[in-house]
């Protein structure tokens, strides 16, 4: 499975119903299930992004289209990074020339 970071910030809205948060942190973690991805992590942070979350998915177009109807709601803004285990960066250099 491919690894994803996301780095999140909450928009107005989302920000002005924060309460209503961890419930859809839940919604999300469902929605990225029936997808066929996981939410292995989820992070509340200080700085410039307000939240990161690790996901996994089988392929990029899952991922995305999971990740286009979360952010759907208008609730966050998302900047993506795909993530390579140990394991895979080992395998990626040890075929450098």
């Amino acid at each position: 499975m491919a690894k994803y970071i996301i780095l999140g910030k909450y928009t107005t809205q989302g920000i002005s119903r924060i309460k209503d948060g961890p419930g859809r942190t839940a919604a999300a973690r469902k929605a990225f299930d029936a997808a066929g991805c996981k939410m292995t992590e989820f992070s509340l942070t200080l700085g410039h992004y307000d939240f990161v979350t690790q996901v996994e998915a089988p392929d990029d177009e899952t991922f995305a289209r999971a990740l286009l109807a979360i952010a759907s709601s208008g609730n966050i803004t998302t900047e993506t990074l795909r993530a390579f285990t140990e394991e895979e960066y080992t395998r990626i250099t040890a075929s450098l020339p």
